[in-house]
């Protein structure tokens, strides 16, 4: 039993796909399966139950899968731990985010000074960065839902207002503040549900007894505000978006409801180890935000 025969049946465990395994492997499809035969006859049971072309892990493949994750990801521990004590200015820090524009500025300031640190990003709904935490797919997670687990541990990196944005000349631009009553039949424009804006919508309405009508559901929060000064609707958006939207005529007011916030959090797992890479930029995203929080003045 070797280390490569382990990692491909990970990789096929996981897929539980020959095809696609081998494709993201980059081997030949009669290899792999020529490796996981071999494995099967040392260990003595099957792994998998084959269907045709289809293949399921079975009890046996279940309970193996379990140990050679632990292995696995023991042992490239070890290794990353091994070179962060030699030194080297060098590693790998994955990181997914709900959405990728939190990452811009910060990144901005980091990647000028760690060269040889290679950030590798990704974008996932508040469940989906949960289950890549939890797999070891990413370090870190920077979210702002929740995500629980008695190992993963987090830090608040920002705690701030979220506002609506109307067009100009809306019927509501020249109120300064809001109350939730005041929304009502207002076409919104928000994310697919699982991201953390459409959750906040989404209870904010029920618990005011409102219906929520949404126009348009997206993930390219880039564009949010051109669809706003389009007149398509108005949008729940953190203030932090003050800062970076330029070039738009939308008009910014307060909700009155206290629950109206957005609080930024970074996590990670505590049970592995959490390269000196990803410390790095751990500690240089809190830092960041935190130098940039402001009390708010309204």
């Amino acid at each position: 039993m070797d280390l490569l025969a382990l990692r491909y049946f990970q990789t096929v465990a996981r897929l539980e796909h020959v095809g696609r395994a081998a494709e993201k492997l980059r081997v030949a499809q009669p290899s792999l399966s020529r490796t996981l035969a071999r494995l099967e006859n040392e260990l003595g049971v099957p792994l998998f139950d084959r269907h045709g072309r289809r293949i399921r892990l079975n009890r046996f493949g279940t309970a193996f899968l379990r140990r050679v994750d632990r292995a696995l990801a023991e042992l490239d521990d070890a290794r990353q731990e091994l070179d962060d004590a030699a030194g080297l200015e060098r590693g790998t820090v994955a990181v997914a985010a709900e959405s990728l524009l939190v990452l811009t500025e910060p990144l901005r300031t980091f990647v000028p000074g760690h060269p040889l640190v290679d950030v590798r990003l990704s974008q996932a709904s508040g469940e989906g960065m949960a289950e890549k935490l939890k797999a070891g797919d990413v370090d870190l997670c920077v979210t702002s839902q929740p995500v629980t687990g008695n190992d993963i541990r987090s830090r608040v990196l920002l705690d701030e207002a979220v506002m609506l944005c109307v067009p100009a000349g809306h019927r509501l631009a020249d109120r300064g503040s809001v109350g939730l009553a005041d929304l009502e039949g207002e076409p919104f424009l928000t994310t697919r549900p699982g991201y953390w804006q459409r959750a906040l919508v989404d209870r904010l309405f029920a618990k005011a007894g409102l219906e929520l009508h949404v126009v348009c559901e997206g993930d390219e929060a880039a564009v949010l505000f051109q669809l706003i000064d389009a007149g398509l609707g108005v949008a729940l958006v953190p203030s932090l978006g003050l800062r970076a939207v330029t070039g738009s005529a939308v008009v910014w007011l307060d909700v009155d409801d206290p629950e109206c916030r957005r609080v930024l959090s970074v996590a990670w797992r505590e049970d592995t180890y959490l390269s000196v890479a990803a410390q790095r930029f751990r500690d240089h995203l809190v830092g960041h935000f935190h130098a940039r929080a402001e009390p708010r003045s309204r």
